[in-house]
């Protein structure tokens, strides 16, 4: 079996954390890869000598079946190193080395269990689903797939306008500061900012959440995730961008997108002792009782 490791400069690592990551791949026999921003970390801080042919760059490749993506980091670090598989089917699983963690829902603690569990295939995999985008970018992303949402937004302090059809039917021309397409994996990210429905992440469908609309009518609509969404951007006195999770692009004052469910899917692999409500419950503390 193989494990894809992914973190982040950004992350905070610790020595003690990084050696007990290695020891526990190095104890159940992996194979192991892992990506050139992180190689240099793990020489600094462990001592450890990383073979060039264990380091990978912008796209993992082709992989032997039963590999595993790790990521070590928050959210932000697991979309990242989605977007590194370039679609390939490797099933993802995050250590939770951020704040909230959603995606990353294996804590950091723990880790001879967490790998053992991978050896042991004791973990069920979730297929999620993305979002396939094309339109009018000014700079072309590397990946026009999304596991999170896709938005359009203001860049300064005018207005925009996007005007929105779901299966060339007008659903609204949303003025404010924008408008995120989310998938049900995205539900509690940015979306969930927004006013947007928490969804679970099997069910199929796609949901629309305004930014700061200016009509205070204007609230979060779910559609069939089979929908093809297509948005008109008008800019006036402001400039707009656009994100892919945690990707941004410049737009075009009149830009146009087509946003629609990617035929690509994400595999989340998660510990079986962990469900997607349990980490909905934690996360959002329901059920404490804060009065005391």
């Amino acid at each position: 079996m193989k494990i894809i490791l992914f973190s982040r400069p950004l992350v905070s690592h610790a020595a003690g954390e990084l050696r007990r990551l290695f020891d526990a791949i190095h104890a159940f026999g992996f194979d192991y890869a892992l990506n050139e921003e992180f190689a240099p970390i793990v020489r600094r801080l462990t001592d450890l000598e990383i073979p060039e042919e264990r380091i990978y760059g912008r796209c993992v490749g082709p992989q032997p079946e039963g590999t595993v993506m790790v990521c070590y980091g928050g959210d932000g670090t697991l979309l990242e190193g989605v977007h590194r598989l370039c679609g390939a089917p490797v099933p993802v699983m995050g250590i939770n080395a951020g704040h909230l963690g959603f995606l990353t829902s294996a804590p950091r603690n723990g880790l001879d269990q967490l790998f053992g569990q991978i050896a042991r295939g004791e973990f069920s995999t979730e297929a999620r689903s993305m979002l396939s985008v094309a339109g009018d970018f000014l700079e072309e992303p590397d990946l026009h797939l999304a596991l999170n949402e896709f938005t359009v937004q203001r860049h300064g302090a005018g207005m925009i306008s996007v005007e929105t059809y779901v299966d060339r039917q007008m659903v609204a021309t949303y003025h404010g500061d924008g408008l995120i397409v989310s998938t049900p994996t995205g539900s509690t990210a940015y979306s969930l900012s927004a006013g947007g429905p928490v969804i679970a992440p099997t069910c199929r469908c796609l949901v629309l959440s305004p930014l700061a609309p200016h009509n205070l009518t204007m609230r979060p609509v779910v559609i069939p995730d089979e929908s093809v969404i297509t948005l008109r951007v008008h800019v006036r006195h402001s400039e707009a961008f656009a994100t892919l999770d945690n990707r941004t692009c410049p737009i075009a004052a009149e830009a146009e997108f087509t946003v629609r469910r990617a035929p690509e899917r994400i595999f989340l692999a998660v510990p079986h002792n962990i469900s997607f409500y349990d980490t909905l419950r934690n996360k959002m503390m329901w059920g404490v009782d804060i009065r005391s």
